[in-house]
């Protein structure tokens, strides 16, 4: 079977089980939207993992979504799939002006710096409006600094962003006594702003790097657990110096 009637054939299911299947036909946009979330979460943690087969799985759950979204569209009149699927091809197209048309370029910066240009021609009232609020606030922060410095408001140096950096811990320090709440939630915000700044100039996703080091986390606590439990302890009646002393121990071996 090729590509093309296996894909019709899974819009054929997704149509049925929409007319035939009570919990399907009862879904709105709305109602599914958070699965749809999970779901897309659930393929980057494959991708963590470098668990292809799950990959495989969780990138089908992600499609069932996309076309389950566009079929309840067209019912309500909307648009329809294949207003979707052209949506996507013409913008490739529109966006990749040094493939498909006569633009030179010299490197992927410039190609980028092309693709935010070009993305202003396209109704967009400015450069940050298509960053999603509902992003989580640490990869919000990345591709807002990412998408300035593409028409170049950014940072010449990274050791002045280290600078930014030292300066908004000491603006903390300061004013962390006061008990303003409001201005200390800033000035801790203006840090983890900043820091994800530095980690851009690193070259790091600082989510990735953050989701890295939460699940190091969940390890390494799991392991004082277990070794609590092989004393015939509970974690409730442990102490600090007892578990800081496991917590040293699990970061030899995990």
């Amino acid at each position: 079977m090729t590509e093309e009637q296996n894909f019709k054939e899974l819009v054929e299911v997704i149509k049925r089980l929409r007319k035939e299947c009570p919990w399907d036909r009862e879904q709105t946009n709305d109602s599914i939207k958070m699965a749809t979330l999970e779901e897309t979460y659930e393929v980057i943690e494959a991708i963590d993992e470098k668990q292809y087969d799950e990959l495989k799985k969780e990138l089908g759950d992600l499609l069932l979504h996309i076309l389950f979204h566009s079929l309840i569209a067209q019912e309500e009149g909307h648009f329809n799939l294949n207003e979707v699927i052209d949506g996507i091809k013409e913008k490739l197209i529109r966006r990749h002006p040094h493939i498909f048309g006569d633009v030179e370029v010299k490197d992927t910066k410039e190609v980028l710096k092309n693709w935010e240009s070009i993305k202003l021609t396209e109704g967009r009232e400015n450069l940050l409006q298509g960053v999603p609020k509902n992003l989580p606030a640490l990869t919000r922060a990345e591709r807002l600094q990412d998408k300035a410095s593409k028409v170049g408001f950014d940072w010449e140096h990274k050791k002045d962003v280290w600078k930014k950096v030292i300066e908004e811990i000491e603006e903390l320090q300061e004013i962390e006594d006061s008990g303003d709440k409001k201005k200390i939630e800033e000035e801790m915000g203006d840090i983890l702003f900043a820091l994800t700044n530095y980690s851009r100039f690193l070259h790091i996703n600082p989510e990735n790097a953050l989701r890295f080091t939460n699940e190091k986390f969940v390890k390494r606590f799991t392991y004082i657990e277990n070794k609590l439990k092989e004393e015939g302890k509970k974690i409730t009646e442990s102490n600090l110096a007892e578990m800081d002393k496991y917590w040293e121990e699990s970061k030899k071996v995990l």
